[in-house]
C-alpha cells in the first residue's frame, strides 16, 4: 500500500503526495464529515452519530499531524480533531476512487449465444447449500453473468422457496409466495398457458420490480417448451453501438407498464433501459404483453416506434439467444433486471410444470458480499 510523502494544507483543503505518485485534494468539510473518531460514530454500527447540520458553517482545517499511519486533523472553530489511516485515506479518497454501482453494466460480464463455450453456468444444489465456496461461485454467476443454475434440486413442491432461504427473502407478489407455470384454463397471464412467450422481464408494472426469478423444473414429458435466456445490458449496448439517438430515446423517455385480473391493478412509469448518473445501463424494462397504452406527445411517436422497433429487433437476434431445455431437477436463477427470458410453445400432451418464485437483489448481494470477505 502506498504511504504518504508529503502533505499541506490550508483552511479549506488537504493536499496529499502519495509514495506512488499519485495526489489527494480532499475538502476540510468533507474530512469533518467523515470522521472515524467515536463522537462521531457508533462503535458498533459504524452509523454517524451527527448530521451535516451540526458541522459549522465555518468550518477549517486549523493543524495536521502526521503519525506512522495516520493524519490527526485539528478543525476550527470547534476544537475537534479527527484521525485519519492512511489506509483509510487512500481506499475512500473520491480523487483516487470512483463511485461504484454494482449493479451497472460497468461491473457485469456483458454476453451472447456463444459466449459459454465452455458451457452454462450450472452448480449442484447440494454444493450450493452445504460449500460457501459453491454458493460464492454461483452468486457471483449472477452478479456477473446475471444468471445460474442449480442442478439435482430435489423435484418437491415449494423448494424454490427453500433454495431462496439459502441466499435471501422471497418477495411475495399478487401471485403468492410461489406461482405454478402450467397450463391452466382462463389465465390470468399467458404464462400460464402453453403458447410461446417472447423475451421479456417479469413485472414491469411493479415499483419496485422484484430483482430475481426463479424457475424450477418440477416436470417436463412435453415436446417443445425450451427455455430462452438473453443479456438485455448487452442488447442495450448493441442498441447503442447502432444507433445512439435510439438509446437516448428508450433511456429518458418513460412509458407506462399496466397489470389487470380481477384483485389486481397495478401500474408503473419508467423507461425501457435505465441508466445511472455516468450514463451506464443499470435496469431494463421490456415485456410487450404488459406495455399500457402508449401516450406521448404527437411529434414523438414516430421516434418513439423507431427506437422500440430497433430494440426489438436486437432481441430477436439468434446470435444473442440461449436456447435450452430444464429438466426436472433443474432451476435457474436470474436477475429480473436485466436477463429477458422466453421459451418455446409446447405441446398439450404430456406434462410441463415449473414453479416460480421471486426474490430482491440485496438479500443476494448482501450474502454474496459477506461471502467474498470471509473466502
Amino acid at each position: 500500500m502506498a504511504s504518504i510523502d508529503s502533505f499541506s494544507f490550508d483552511a479549506d483543503e488537504l493536499h496529499i503526495h502519495w509514495s506512488d505518485q499519485r495526489e489527494s485534494r480532499l475538502a476540510g468539510i468533507w474530512l469533518r464529515d467523515h470522521c472515524q473518531g467515536s463522537e462521531c460514530r457508533d462503535a458498533h454500527s459504524g452509523q454517524r452519530l451527527m448530521n451535516i447540520s451540526d458541522v459549522p458553517m465555518d468550518i477549517a482545517i486549523d493543524k495536521v499531524v502526521q503519525q506512522p499511519d495516520s493524519l490527526i486533523i485539528d478543525f476550527s472553530p470547534e476544537g475537534h480533531s479527527s484521525e485519519f489511516s492512511n489506509e483509510w485515506l487512500l481506499r475512500n479518497c473520491y480523487c483516487l476512487n470512483r463511485q461504484y454501482d454494482d449493479r451497472s453494466e460497468a461491473g457485469k460480464q456483458l454476453w451472447r449465444a456463444d459466449s459459454f463455450e465452455q458451457g452454462l453456468p450450472r452448480f449442484d444444489y447440494q454444493q450450493f447449500c452445504q460449500r460457501p465456496a459453491s454458493k460464492l461461485a454461483a452468486l457471483k454467476s449472477v452478479k456477473d453473468s446475471g444468471f445460474a443454475i442449480l442442478e439435482a434440486v430435489p423435484c418437491e413442491s415449494a423448494q424454490v422457496l427453500k433454495v431462496i432461504e439459502e441466499f435471501g427473502f422471497v418477495r411475495e407478489t399478487n401471485y403468492g409466495p410461489l406461482f405454478e407455470v402450467r397450463s391452466i384454463v382462463d389465465a390470468n397471464n399467458l404464462a400460464f398457458t402453453n403458447l410461446g412467450l417472447g423475451c421479456h422481464l417479469d413485472n414491469p408494472y411493479r415499483d419496485p420490480v422484484p430483482g430475481l426469478q426463479l424457475l424450477h423444473c418440477l416436470a417436463s414429458s412435453t415436446s417443445g417448451g425450451e427455455s430462452i435466456l438473453q443479456d438485455g445490458f448487452m442488447a442495450a449496448s448493441i442498441l447503442r453501438e447502432e444507433n445512439a439517438q435510439h438509446f437516448a430515446l428508450l433511456s429518458q423517455q418513460w412509458i407506462n407498464f399496466h397489470f389487470e385480473d380481477q384483485q389486481t391493478d397495478l401500474q408503473a412509469r419508467v423507461p425501457f433501459i435505465e441508466v445511472n448518473d455516468l450514463g451506464q445501463v443499470i435496469k431494463i424494462r421490456f415485456n410487450n404483453r404488459s406495455i399500457d397504452t402508449i401516450k406521448l406527445p404527437a411529434e414523438r411517436i414516430k421516434p418513439f416506434y423507431d427506437a422500440y422497433r430497433h430494440y426489438a429487433g436486437i432481441l430477436e437476434r439468434e446470435e444473442l439467444q440461449l436456447h435450452f431445455k430444464l429438466f426436472p431437477g433443474e432451476l435457474m436463477l436470474f436477475d429480473n433486471t436485466r436477463i429477458l427470458h422466453a421459451r418455446k410453445p409446447y405441446s398439450a400432451a404430456g406434462t410441463r410444470h415449473l414453479q416460480g418464485a421471486y426474490s430482491d437483489l440485496d438479500g443476494l448481494y448482501s450474502r454474496l458480499n459477506k461471502l467474498e470477505k470471509s473466502a
